[in-house]
């Protein structure tokens, strides 16, 4: 396979993305229909990216520019030198370049590909030392890089993305099981239609075997540490699990994962299937704080979690399944959501967790419910384990294929 030292803008067009705001500063560009992406975003989206968290209004988008899917992303500052391929048309800000490939000279799956492979690391290289990473695109522009021919590209490129296609299949598959545990606990807890209601008297909007306990009664809560920089890696050490782990609707983020090592108690250790609620939020926008997610597998034992998050532990004869779902299924996070201050970062005190009255259903019906769920949260947790090991497959055979050492 013959390579050839280019640049990145001899395979396509560069250029820079535009947002002259913060939304704390004009909120009237936000909130529109037009998708606004930003470096969280890139970071959290697999070779393609469909998800975001906010949007821009038609002043916003006057003020910005209209990417077209299939434009490649790269972050320039925060998460620095990730990449994702827009799915849909996008706005995004300055600390993302956008690049556009010639039809006749690059895939953009290659050059995504080879930002993972080759250049994520050297990348990095240029910040070690500053307060807060950066890649100018004068920096980005002045690195040479290996390309084969166009064919050899595609066919690379194909090869890695049957990971990223079943990666994304079982995502799919995650979020219908999660969606059916949402709609069962709708069904059963929020429009009363659970198994024998038509036998059981409602007084007040409750029926006469439940009653309403805080959250207190039913979980202890541990508030996480504040760790220093020092203490937080990359890869290796212990997972650390923090804010971005958070999906902005509820569950786990397995991409917002970093790595810890230093001192920690007991109780800022999580284990598998353990509740966290997040109690802090980068945005009031971003609407993640007073979400709950469950600790999957696939992130193993003895995780750490930030001071951004709460640990909640069932008390005695509280199923976790059910403490889980109400947590994060009921009117829990809009309205303890409601109890957070802070001018543009939100924060929740862990008493207003504490505080929140629940309705507590009879013990039959809980454990009847669990038992459903359960069986959902397991095969979610089997699909997690298998996107973990799609993710070591390909991420073995980038650097292999990039290099012709396996013949694509």
């Amino acid at each position: 396979m013959s390579l050839h030292e280019l640049t990145l803008d001899q395979l396509g067009s560069v250029a820079r993305g535009r947002s002259r705001h913060r939304p704390r500063d004009a909120a009237f560009l936000y909130g529109g229909p037009y998708p606004f992406v930003q470096t969280g975003d890139v970071k959290s989206a697999g070779l393609y990216l469909r998800e975001y968290d906010q949007t821009y209004s038609e002043a916003g988008l006057a003020q910005s520019k209209l990417w077209p899917a299939g434009t490649l992303c790269i972050t320039i500052a925060a998460n620095i030198a990730e990449t994702a391929i827009l799915d849909i048309d996008a706005c995004f800000p300055d600390s993302v370049i956008g690049f556009t490939a010639d039809p006749e000279k690059a895939d953009p799956r290659f050059v995504k590909y080879l930002f993972d492979a080759v250049l994520k690391m050297r990348f990095r290289s240029f910040t070690q030392g500053a307060a807060q990473d950066n890649l100018s695109q004068e920096k980005l522009l002045s690195i040479k890089f290996p390309v084969p021919d166009l064919s050899a590209q595609k066919r690379i490129a194909d090869i890695l993305a049957t990971h990223d296609n079943l990666i994304e299949n079982n995502q799919k598959r995650i979020a219908l099981l999660e969606e059916a545990a949402r709609l069962l606990y709708r069904e059963w807890f929020v429009h009363l239609r659970f198994p024998g209601h038509e036998h059981v008297k409602v007084v007040d909007g409750l029926p006469d075997t439940w009653k309403r306990q805080p959250v207190s009664e039913l979980a202890t809560v541990f508030r996480g540490k504040s760790y220093s920089s020092a203490e937080l890696v990359e890869t290796d050490g212990q997972p650390f699990v923090n804010l971005k782990c958070i999906n902005r609707f509820g569950g786990f983020r397995l991409s917002g994962l970093k790595g810890f090592k230093g001192e920690h108690k007991e109780h800022h250790r999580l284990q598998t299937s353990d509740i966290v609620v997040a109690v802090t939020d980068m945005t009031r926008e971003a609407m993640i704080v007073a979400q709950a997610a469950r600790v999957p597998r696939a992130v193993g034992e003895g995780a750490i979690y930030s001071m951004d998050l709460v640990k909640l532990v069932p008390a005695a004869g509280i199923e976790p399944e059910w403490l889980y779902s109400m947590l994060r299924f009921s009117a829990f996070p809009m309205e303890v959501r409601e109890k957070a201050t802070g001018a543009t970062v939100l924060h929740l005190q862990p008493k207003h967790i504490e505080s929140w009255l629940a309705q507590l259903p009879s013990a039959s019906l809980r454990s009847l419910f669990a038992d459903h769920v359960r069986e959902l949260l397991a095969q979610v947790d089997n699909l997690e384990l298998q996107i973990v090991k799609l993710e070591q497959g390909r991420d073995l055979l980038l650097p292999r294929l990039m290099s012709g050492e396996i013949a694509a």
